[in-house]
């Protein structure tokens, strides 16, 4: 690994406990919502917010890193999310290559990339170009990959099968950091986790019925060995946006259980 390809992941794995803990705020146009979500609307207040609790990095598209992080332009990491698509293939688009987090001054280039189905291999060549354009630059490469399910509808599968799947599509593709999702499954992350070359961080989920129950998911995250988590939806979808950075941060890096975070956040169970 080249020292600049060092740098940059050392910059985000920089805390003492060896995890990674990212917000991502890249959901608008990946998701089909029927209003753009209240944390999501002032986006330049929510990431004073999520910046007022000092993640190790925040992941989004071009148009927020150019328009609203100059405020926090290096004081935290930040990963440049580069696709636009969703698990039903109406679309799929790359709209930034490893250039732009280059001039940007990203730590890492975002590719999203959906598993299992007829497009599988599509998006898989498009992960491998970018990981290959990226090594011109010593770019780390993280990919959030998701394996899928289809049924009625296309949708997210957390079944521990499907998820190794993702991991081992996504090792040889060539990438530097896995984002994938928990399968709900504490001894079966471990062995994904432990037979796994390269770090694998947990994709935050779908909206948790409680922040304490995204918390304990998080919790099993980091007793499987994972390098951490990117959270979403369970953290800028909350009213207290700052104090859930603070309790996810108590939980990945400081191995508190769900109740004491809270309680360190000042959030009520």
């Amino acid at each position: 690994m080249n020292v600049g390809k060092k740098v940059r992941l050392n910059r985000l794995f920089s805390h003492p406990s060896g995890r990674m803990f990212a917000v991502a705020v890249d959901h608008f146009i990946n998701y089909r919502l029927d209003t753009l979500p209240a944390g999501l609307r002032n986006i330049s207040r929510t990431l004073e917010l999520i910046a007022a609790g000092q993640p190790d990095a925040v992941t989004m598209h071009r148009g927020l890193a150019v328009s609203a992080w100059q405020p926090y332009a290096g004081k935290i990491p930040f990963i440049l999310q580069s696709s636009l698509l969703r698990p039903d293939d109406c679309f799929h688009e790359q709209i930034a290559d490893p250039e732009d987090a280059v001039r940007l001054g990203a730590d890492a280039f975002a590719v999203a990339t959906f598993v299992r189905g007829p497009s599988e291999g599509h998006y898989l060549k498009t992960l491998a170009d970018c990981v290959k354009a990226a090594a011109r630059f010593e770019m780390p490469v993280i990919t959030h990959i998701y394996p899928r399910k289809f049924g009625a509808d296309v949708s997210i599968s957390f079944e521990p099968e499907d998820v190794a799947w993702a991991v081992r599509c996504a090792l040889e593709c060539g990438v530097d950091v896995i984002k994938v999702p928990y399968c709900n499954d504490l001894p079966a992350y471990a062995q994904i986790v432990s037979e796994c070359p390269l770090p694998i961080v947990a994709a935050g989920g779908p909206k948790a019925d409680s922040f304490e129950a995204a918390l304990t998911m998080l919790q099993d995250v980091v007793n499987s060995g994972a390098k951490g988590a990117t959270v979403g939806r369970n953290v800028w979808g909350l009213p207290q946006i700052t104090e859930a950075v603070i309790a996810v941060k108590a939980v990945i890096h400081g191995a508190k259980n769900p109740r004491d975070a809270m309680k360190l956040a000042g959030i009520a169970p």
